[in-house]
């Protein structure tokens, strides 16, 4: 399968304004671009790339006073299969985990870990170890959590979507990771494209979004609480421990978005 994916994003700055941006295809997923994702500014704006501490691409630049557009136009090969369902993939005890997944067994800003651990527990310490727990906690996210962009917010936390019962995918993300991490499994938040493939209409706008990735048997697994089914056409651009460490755009000064296009559509051969 080959997808087009891409964005535009207008800001209006009203003074220069240093960006930090996140939006190119995880380096896990370059070799299956057909063209490099490169960013596009619509004004002179040198671009500046590094790897942050988790390996995601970022750019830096710093955009100049009035309208600017940053965008991107590519097509991605995909296997055109849903995320893999592994239902046997065992929980691992912490003294086995590999040692680079223990960061991931930490509160974190938007995951208070400390504060939900009690209710984890009360929750899914009746639910088999392993994959079914996972799904359990996903299954409850799913159902505890209604979706609106009209309660978007970006200070929420884990807990406070808990108290609340109401966020965007991020909150669900969020909210999930905490859960899992306080029972023990590690899990890190995942931003990126999912697209509409094999999904009825009808079709919300395009956006980007949010899910989680839990290490089970031997291996990260995708689990996706928002949206709590497998899904085609899920592209990776950033991981981390939380929305904190992969937000797409930051920007250290006012401004005004006043346009935001994505699209993520299959095309023929």
């Amino acid at each position: 399968m080959r997808i087009r994916l891409g964005y535009k994003l207008t800001f209006s700055f009203p003074a220069p304004t240093p960006m930090i941006v996140m939006l190119n295809v995880h380096y896990s997923r370059v070799g299956d671009l057909e063209q490099p994702d490169h960013i596009v500014v619509s004004v002179p704006a040198p671009i500046q790339g590094y790897r942050d501490s988790f390996g995601n691409w970022c750019s830096r630049l710093v955009a100049p006073a009035g309208s600017v557009t940053i965008s991107a136009d590519s097509i991605i090969r995909d296997s055109g299969l849903p995320d893999l369902v592994q239902p046997g993939a065992a929980q691992h005890p912490v003294d086995e985990l590999p040692t680079d997944t223990l960061l991931f067994l930490l509160g974190s800003r938007y995951c208070e870990t400390d504060v939900l651990s009690d209710e984890a527990w009360r929750l899914f310490a009746g639910v088999a170890p392993g994959w079914a727990r996972v799904q359990a906690i996903c299954d409850f996210v799913h159902g505890h959590v209604t979706f609106g962009y009209e309660h978007s917010r970006p200070t929420r936390t884990a807990a406070q979507t808990y108290a609340e019962k109401h966020g965007v995918c991020r909150d669900y993300a969020h909210l999930a990771i905490a859960f899992c991490r306080a029972m023990n499994i590690p899990a890190r938040y995942c931003t990126g494209y999912i697209s509409d493939i094999g999904e009825p209409p009808p079709y919300a706008p395009m956006d980007f979004a949010a899910w989680m990735e839990v290490y089970l048997g031997g291996r990260w697994h995708v689990f996706d609480p928002r949206n709590n089914t497998p899904r085609i056409g899920r592209i990776l651009i950033a991981r981390g421990r939380d929305a904190a460490d992969v937000p797409l755009t930051h920007t250290f000064g006012p401004n005004l978005l006043t346009e935001f296009k994505i699209w993520t559509d299959e095309v023929g051969p």
